[in-house]
């Protein structure tokens, strides 16, 4: 069943696309919804469709050599994804999984490549994305190269870091196990790393929020590890 007009006009890709090419758009889209932990893309599966989420959270996997799985990045509603294999026709390079209850929409590639290739609007937008995409891959790289595991959960928190009216903070703080699976290490290291910072009043919890207390401290830890960081702020 395709998905309502309405609908395809909330997702920024097709933002101000005239209305006859998005009314085309809906009706060759079709959604699903997807239990937490659920795949919704297999890496090595032929790529038959482009992905939008609607609503929920999504989490890009791979396997390291040794076997354990790291988490590239989340994908957010209004975030589409699967478009490189579509492109070039290859296999999925990386798996997708559901983080919670999700509903993704799904667009057939045959229609998504006519999108890419006839609507300059549209390839601006993808190419926009793909640099966005090759900087935080970059990024994660260098993070995982840090050979201390409790600095690279200090720098991956590093980046939720957002700025608020009450300073800086991490709303949305994904799941301990999640934030495993991207810096490759254990669930209980990430929760000793977090204590850490909380007993050092660097950070404060509250509720889902962290509330980042000593932001340089935080960003020094990443860097010289918790107990340098600490003392150099003394």
């Amino acid at each position: 069943m395709s998905i309502a007009f309405e609908v395809a006009a909330n997702i920024p890709l097709f933002k101000d696309f005239d209305e006859p090419s998005l009314q085309k758009v809906a009706q060759q889209m079709t959604s699903r919804s997807f239990l937490s932990h659920d795949i919704v893309m297999r890496k090595g599966e032929t790529a038959d469709t482009l992905g939008f989420l609607l609503s929920g959270k999504l989490q890009v996997v791979d396997l390291s050599e040794e076997g354990r799985e790291i988490g590239i990045h989340f994908i957010q509603p209004g975030a589409y994804f699967g478009e490189l294999s579509v492109i070039d026709g290859q296999p999925r390079s990386a798996s997708v999984i559901s983080v919670k209850l999700s509903e993704v929409a799904f667009l057939p590639s045959n229609h998504a490549r006519e999108l890419i290739f006839h609507h300059p609007l549209i390839a601006k937008r993808l190419m926009t994305h793909f640099a966005q995409i090759v900087r935080a891959a970059s990024n994660q790289r260098t993070l995982l190269s840090i050979p201390n595991a409790f600095q690279r959960v200090y720098a991956q928190l590093h980046t939720f870091v957002r700025d608020s009216k009450d300073g800086q903070v991490i709303e949305g703080l994904p799941k301990q196990h999640e934030i495993a699976i991207m810096v490759n290490t254990s669930r209980e290291t990430v929760s000793r790393a977090i204590h850490t910072l909380m007993k050092l009043n660097i950070v404060e919890k509250q509720g889902a929020i962290l509330i980042v207390k000593k932001p340089e401290q935080l960003k020094h830890a990443a860097t010289v590890g918790v107990d340098e960081a600490s003392s150099a702020k003394k």
